[in-house]
């Protein structure tokens, strides 16, 4: 039996597509599982970060057919997006034939990668059938108040020419293409995400021990739910005066009220209405309104390094002290967070401390060390003793900060606050390649929703793509229509929409039966089967990067519970387990095409095979863990399943399993039967919580080195039908050759461990002389002590020659110690 890997690939790739190997059955009286992958984007070529996410999914997949389950294992395409459009500009062709093109590609790979996926589920979100159902989803939504519209400072990516969400803004930077992001005011759509604040928050708790904790603490993180006091700064009569009357102060969120008396300062955000107004209004000179601009345009990073700021020579009056307080704009305070105010405490914070150590500002310290000194150098962050505190001095900072709120609730001048630095999450895109948002502009009747009848909005394909500017805005046509109202003449929302809307509820979609595809979205009865199972809800176990934390895990919560209060769904999380898996590097970096580190996975399926790649991506490392790419290792992986393959030729053709009895057999028929069915229980444990495939793959290693050491035909067709099981998951195209030719494929069923073969009959002891060990001994497992004794000096001879044993100690199944004297 000589292996060629791209034959015998070739060979059961269109065998599984011709039977529909993998297609899920409706027939929901069988127990399910429902296995995913987070879906790619169509680049056009897979890496090997894919390669190692749809293993893992794929292994599980198999795992579970064999044990019966009814199995939905589908693959999708995150279709929508920038990248597309930017490589139709670089290229010159248009972004639905790019996308497209490389989806015919990528589902190519993912058959000669032999990837168990159901193919007439197979969509992309692109398909103006999915943007269908999603219109309809977004215009519920805007009926039932989640989805709104309005004016002001947003995240825009001057290369990707569009609006970007707070959390598509890392360290400063877009997501997509890592340049600084700047603020520009401008009308957004928004999903009201921060309306299920609390509720994302404390649902975390339901995912405990399902999800990583890396993740669970990150969404708590990026939600941020902080406690605290809310007051109102008010103007002096001057500063007053001074706005016109038209402000008489603006309110302030703290989590340090025991700090409240070492307020020197306050600041705004640059974007602040206030200081709009006084820029629109000539009340600030030439030079502070440049500075102003200057802090608008900078990245949301930069603004947190060089503290800068100017003073607008206006006061307010500390509610408690009425001292008078200087306000000042600062670039270090956001709009995203809180009011876009604060109060600065310098003594007590180190950021409004170098603010006021730049600007020469006054430094009051209120807290103290518990029976020590302050230092002037630096600013007191500890918890501390209050002073310079009124009536609060000598009181625990802890303490006081209950204490204070209270007291402002009893002047009636603030009151105690919940904050979320999680903000509602802007949709809005300024981009073609996305999905149209339903909304119409009328003179008459303002923002109107599409009928649901005329869905989908589809795009126009008659477009020119610049990278100036949006195309559907330019479009002759396409943006003219009439009002679904009162039928005047209107204009189409040209804005499309963000990408990980289409990412959020596309693990629903593939539970519509494909009889019903294009009917519905999803369906009760699929959901109700597909996404339930013994006390749990959502997906059994969904694999994707841990790069998603924040993004589509996040944003995927939230639409699974609007759509539960949408009627659609009766449970409140999208995903039961989550299983993130670790970077494929190469040379210590993550594998890019700008480090050229790159490796391509047709390249090595053409040069080892499909089951080569699988391997090597689940044994060189656990899955949660970076991987490094080793030639070596690859190689070896190769060899490994060459001589699995080819040594199966020692296994006699059977329709049942052999039976052995195993006290007739040698030592080492008997120690490689141990070792298989070591490889059997080690599966079932790495399936049930571990997923450390590695250990699971060695120790199949293990067994067919161990069966390679005896000739038994029984045990070495006994070893094959569970070892061939075992690694089916992993090296599915071997497998099933190796089965059809031995075992007419009866080996891919669950196999019961057999306790006798852990039975031990002999068991190896150690001897020591006065404590230091010499030799090794094997004696029977039920050997009297008189007898162990007997064989440990014989084999000790020569280090007792000539001594008197003084002291014989037998510890049990461990050691023989002799103590002698000379």
């Amino acid at each position: 039996m000589n292996y060629s890997s791209k034959e015998l690939e070739k060979q059961w790739q269109n065998y599984w597509e011709k039977n529909r190997s993998f297609e899920p059955s409706e027939d929901f009286t069988k127990p399910k599982k429902y296995i995913l992958s987070m879906f790619p984007f169509p680049s056009g070529r897979l890496h090997m970060g894919h390669v190692r996410n749809y293993t893992l999914s794929d292994t599980f997949a198999r795992y579970y057919r064999q044990q019966g389950f009814n199995v939905l294992h589908p693959i999708g395409f995150d279709s929508f997006g920038m990248p597309a459009e930017n490589a139709a500009i670089k290229n010159g062709s248009h972004p639905k034939k790019w996308t497209y093109d490389n989806i015919d590609y990528m589902r190519g790979e993912f058959k000669s990668l032999g990837f168990s996926f159901s193919k007439e589920r197979d969509m992309a979100t692109s398909d103006e059938l999915y943007t269908k159902f999603e219109q309809g989803f977004i215009i519920d939504m805007y009926e039932k108040g989640l989805l709104y519209r309005k004016k002001g400072f947003l995240n825009w990516c001057p290369s990707c020419h569009t609006v970007l969400a707070n959390e598509q803004v890392i360290d400063g930077s877009c997501w997509r293409c890592d340049n600084d992001v700047v603020k520009k005011d401008m009308n957004q759509y928004y999903f009201k995400i921060t309306q299920y604040g609390d509720e994302l928050l404390s649902d975390l708790s339901k995912l405990e021990g399902g999800w990583p904790k890396q993740v669970l603490t990150m969404q708590e993180n990026w939600i941020g739910k902080s406690n605290g006091l809310e007051f109102k700064l008010r103007f002096d009569d001057k500063s007053k005066e001074k706005l016109n009357d038209k402000f008489d102060g603006f309110s302030v969120f703290t989590t340090r009220p025991d700090t409240i008396y070492g307020v020197s300062y306050a600041a705004l955000a640059p974007e602040h209405e206030i200081v709009s107004y006084m820029i629109e209004n000539s009340l600030l000179d030439k030079e502070t309104i440049e500075k102003i601009k200057e802090m608008k345009n900078a990245s949301s990073i930069d603004r947190q390094k060089e503290k800068s700021g100017v003073s607008l020579n206006l006061q307010v009056l500390h509610p408690l002290t009425k001292k008078s307080v200087p306000i000042w704009v600062a670039n270090f305070v956001l709009m995203d967070y809180g009011s876009g105010a604060v109060m600065a405490v310098p003594a007590h914070d180190e950021r409004d401390f170098d603010f006021a150590k730049k600007y020469d500002l006054p430094i009051k310290w209120v807290i103290k060390p518990f029976g020590g000194e302050l230092g002037a150098d630096k600013p007191f962050t500890d918890v501390g003793e209050l002073f310079n505190s009124e009536m609060f001095d000598g009181m625990n900072s802890k303490d006081a900060q209950s204490k204070i709120i209270e007291y402002f609730e009893a002047q009636k001048i603030g009151k105690k606050t919940t904050n979320f630095r999680l903000k509602d999450w802007g949709v809005s895109r300024q981009r073609y390649w996305g999905a149209p948002i339903p909304f119409v502009h009328c003179h008459d009747c303002g923002i109107v929703m599409e009928k649901k009848e005329n869905l989908p909005v589809a795009l126009p394909e008659d477009i020119q793509i610049t990278g100036e500017g949006n195309p559907l805005e330019n479009h002759p046509t396409w943006k003219y229509c009439k009002c679904p109202e009162c039928g005047k003449d209107a204009i189409r929302e040209t804005d499309t929409m963000d990408t990980f809307v289409e990412s959020s509820w596309y693990f629903l979609r593939f539970c519509a039966s494909p009889k019903n595809w294009e009917k519905e979205a999803f369906s009760k009865e699929q959901i109700k089967y597909w996404m339930h199972q013994q006390g749990h809800s959502g997906v059994d176990h969904y694999i994707g990067g841990i790069e998603h934390a924040i993004l589509h895990l996040l944003y995927a919560r939230f639409f699974t519970k609007v759509f539960r209060d949408l009627g659609y769904l009766d449970f409140d999380e999208p995903f039961d387990k989550l299983l993130t898996q670790g970077m494929v590097l190469k040379d210590g970096a993550k594998m890019s095409k700008s480090k050229g580190n790159t490796v391509d996975p047709d390249a090595i399926i053409e040069k080892y095979g499909a089951d080569t790649a699988r391997l090597f991506i689940l044994f060189a490392a656990p899955p949660t863990q970076e991987l490094e790419w080793n030639d070596n290792t690859v190689e070896g992986a190769y060899k490994f399943i060459k001589r699995f393959f080819e040594r199966s030729a020692n296994v006699y053709k059977t329709d049942s399993i052999p039976a052995i009895l195993h006290s007739k057999l040698t030592k080492e028929e008997k120690f490689a039967r141990k070792k298989v069915y070591e490889a059997l229980v080690r599966a079932e444990d790495v399936y049930k919580e571990k997923y450390t495939f590695n250990t699971m793959i060695a120790g199949a290693m293990e067994a067919m080195n161990a069966l390679n050491l005896q000739s038994n035909s029984d045990v070495w067709s006994e070893g094959y039908w569970i070892l061939t099981s075992i690694m089916e998951p992993v090296i599915p195209h071997v497998c099933w050759e190796i089965s059809s030719q031995k075992f007419s494929f009866k080996n891919l069923a669950p196999q019961m461990v057999i306790e006798e073969v852990f039975e031990e009959e002999s068991i190896m002891l150690g001897v020591s002389i006065n404590g230091k060990r010499r030799c090794e001994i094997e004696v029977a497992i039920d050997a009297s002590q008189d007898n162990i004794l007997e064989i440990a000096k014989q084999n000790a001879h020569k280090w007792l020659e000539g001594k008197t044993i003084i002291k014989e100690i037998v510890v049990p199944k461990k050691l023989v110690n002799l103590v002698i004297k000379d």
